[in-house]
């Protein structure tokens, strides 16, 4: 029993360890952003650069642990703009506004994410190979987009698969929308927003919601 107790006393203190040292990479990468280094995490936590090893074993690591925390925050803020009280072209455009409001507000965070340094130090400090990190983040909203249209809506024979191309290619939608937006601003948020929302309108207006479903 005692061995039990020490054990779960040491999975929460790991744990709470592992989220101070996240933290740490957070203010780094909000400053850094591609640019920030396993060096400056490190001393920003106040550890050497072995022990952050050991946390995440290298900056791949420590990049899934940070994609996953920024994911899981993105998807909380998505699914509460799909289920709050609206009609259905007012939560499309707040859906969008989510995501588009969410890069806006920590622009380094998602470069960080989405986009390899390039000015980073050869060998053990080089970017990350856009591709490789990026597509599973991007595949992960998908997936979770595609969840929320298939139990909500009504897109006839091969409702579920049809919910997976539509999961898949409004995330890849956003992603290259709100990508060229951030770094060229040509126009508002609101814009944009009405655009896209113009665009995916015509096929989901008409849908109807799935039965015994939460509804959209």
């Amino acid at each position: 029993m005692e061995s039990t107790r020490q054990a779960e006393r040491q999975r929460t203190a790991a744990e709470s360890r592992r989220r101070e040292l996240l933290e740490a990479a957070d203010r780094v990468v909000l400053r850094d952003g591609p640019g920030a280094s396993m060096n400056a995490i490190a001393a920003e936590a106040g550890i050497t650069k072995p022990i952050l090893y050991r946390h995440f074993g290298d900056k791949g690591g420590l990049y899934r642990a940070l994609a996953k925390r920024h994911t899981d925050a993105l998807l909380i803020a998505l699914r509460a703009a799909l289920d709050a009280p609206a009609e259905r072209r007012r939560r499309v455009e707040s859906t969008l506004d989510t995501y588009l409001a969410a890069i806006e507000a920590r622009p380094q965070v998602y470069r960080f994410l989405m986009h390899p340094s390039d000015d980073a130090a050869p060998s053990t400090e080089q970017g990350f190979d856009i591709g490789r990190h990026s597509a599973p983040l991007l595949r992960r909203l998908g997936e979770e987009l595609a969840l929320v249209i298939a139990e909500r809506v009504d897109l006839g024979p091969d409702s579920d698969a049809m919910a997976r191309i539509w999961g898949h290619g409004i995330v890849g939608m956003m992603h290259a929308a709100g990508d060229w937006w951030l770094g060229e601003r040509p126009c508002s948020r609101e814009q944009l927003v009405s655009s896209l929302a113009d665009l995916l309108w015509g096929r989901l207006s008409a849908a109807g919601d799935r039965p015994g479903g939460p509804g959209f």
